[in-house]
């Protein structure tokens, strides 16, 4: 067969939902509407909605069967079976966990796993896991690799946990440390993926020193699929083999099966240790329902079973980087700076170096993702300040290091055409919005994950 550039989608449509035309009048109302937060805007009234890819995901049709076969009985139904069978296989792990979505699968896990005043440690930790961690009464501590501190500067694996800080932070105290997470890809970081060595040194260290070895593994199939392509000695080996090497390193698997689950709900845990397992299914049975379904119907199971293979099928990893890595390219041709090289799952733009003239208290990425919403009615979410930032005693804003803009690319959704749009829009708003763009203040902020409910003005 002969190889040509092109990289098509390895599927054919089937079924299509109309997108409404809205207007720069429309939107700009929606917007003020919802106090310049894009979560809190109809999805309806956006044109291309890459605010997420966690439950986006356009079915399969082997996955539209596995609906048809769903048994929705309440405790050990067929779809549980099935489902246990795939993550056995995938994982290695013999207790299989599922929860209704993976911030289930976090409360569950530090609930169950940590005690109160013991450190967390990770690569970085997301937005509902970080606030899963200090409900439980943890301290949240990040330690990204030096790499990612660069957002130009491409390098192949820059969601690396730092081994030189962990180990000399393990070897300080690790009593007081309830375990370690490391996120594949990391989300925070700009969707970055973990080499498999460094996974090895992390899991090495985390044995060496008694601490439970969590991997968080909500994109493990496009981390697999880096791993292969980047890492030295992993040409021949396939995705899924890659994955169930990394996932055989862990005490602990901690997924969200909205992402590379294929799901559009779901979640699991899964591990070895029966006694812990036994502990995380009491808890469990408080919030989420019986181990079996841990609130979930059967058909979700099913659909679940079904597209954890179908996130790890070579020429769907293929498209899905490459579709990633051209909008990342595009974008940088355009002048647009990002986090480089491209994510798995989503393009990272840096709003701090986008819109200089803005300061982290005037939130820069927040301010970017209302406008770009408004300017081509394309909605992302903001990973900065308003998402991780805090206040001090005081009550002032101590900003985070980063001030991000993703742009998550649902699987299976979009085509080369709406990629198209979304690259002539944000070139097109470069040339002529950015420099002009005003910061935002917050006219209401939550306590908890204010991002997902917290509203705005413009400055």
């Amino acid at each position: 067969m002969n190889e040509f550039s092109t990289i098509i989608e390895p599927f054919r449509i089937k079924s299509v939902e109309p997108i409404k035309m809205t207007s720069a009048e429309d939107r700009r109302r929606y917007l003020n509407e919802a106090g310049l937060n894009p979560f809190l805007i109809d999805s309806a009234n956006v044109l291309i909605d890459l605010l997420t890819d966690s439950g986006t995901t356009a079915m399969s049709t082997e996955q539209w069967a596995g609906v048809m076969r769903g048994d929705e009985s309440y405790a050990g139904s067929p779809s549980y079976l099935r489902f246990e069978k795939a993550l056995r296989d995938v994982t290695g792990h013999r207790e299989i966990i599922p929860t209704h979505q993976g911030r289930a699968a976090e409360r569950i896990l530090f609930a169950t796993l940590t005690k109160p005043g013991q450190t967390v440690i990770s690569n970085m930790l997301f937005d509902t896991t970080k606030a899963n961690c200090m409900a439980s009464g943890c301290t949240p501590l990040d330690l990204p690799c030096p790499e990612l501190a660069n957002t130009s500067e491409a390098a192949p694996f820059k969601g690396n946990i730092d081994l030189g800080k962990l180990e000399a932070r393990l070897a300080e105290n690790a009593s007081d440390v309830g375990c370690v997470v490391l996120t594949i890809t990391n989300n925070s970081g700009g969707g970055q993926p973990a080499s498999f060595s460094n996974i090895e040194g992390a899991a090495k260290l985390c044995k060496q020193y008694k601490v439970p070895f969590v991997v968080d593994g909500c994109r493990f199939a496009e981390n697999a699929w880096f791993i292969k392509q980047r890492e030295p000695g992993f040409e021949n080996v396939s995705p899924i083999d890659i994955a169930r090497k990394v996932f055989a390193l862990a005490d602990v698997i901690s997924v969200s099966a909205k992402k590379d689950g294929m799901g559009n709900i779901g979640g699991f845990l899964t591990m070895n240790d029966p006694e812990l397992a036994q502990a995380c299914r009491n808890n469990l049975i408080l919030t989420e329902g019986f181990p079996t379904y841990g609130g979930l119907s059967g058909r979700d199971l099913d659909t679940i079973a079904v597209g954890i293979y179908e996130a790890l099928e070579p020429d769907y990893l293929k498209y899905r980087i490459q579709s990633i890595k051209y909008l990342g390219e595009g974008l940088l041709r355009a002048g647009v700076p990002i986090v480089n090289p491209p994510g798995g799952h989503a393009i990272y733009i840096d709003a701090k170096r986008l819109c200089p003239h803005l300061s982290p208290g005037e939130f820069p990425g927040q301010a970017l993702v209302a406008k770009l919403y408004e300017y081509a009615g394309i909605r992302g979410v903001e990973i900065g300040s308003v998402m991780f930032g805090s206040e001090d005693a005081e009550g002032k804003e101590i900003p985070h290091r980063q001030e991000l803009v993703r742009l998550a690319v649902p699987r299976r959704v979009y085509t080369q055409s709406h990629i198209d749009y979304v690259l002539e829009a944000l070139s097109s708003f470069k040339q002529n919005e950015a420099a002009k763009l005003r910061g935002v203040k917050f006219t209401y902020k939550p306590r908890v994950l204010r991002h997902f409910t917290a509203r705005f003005e413009w400055i």
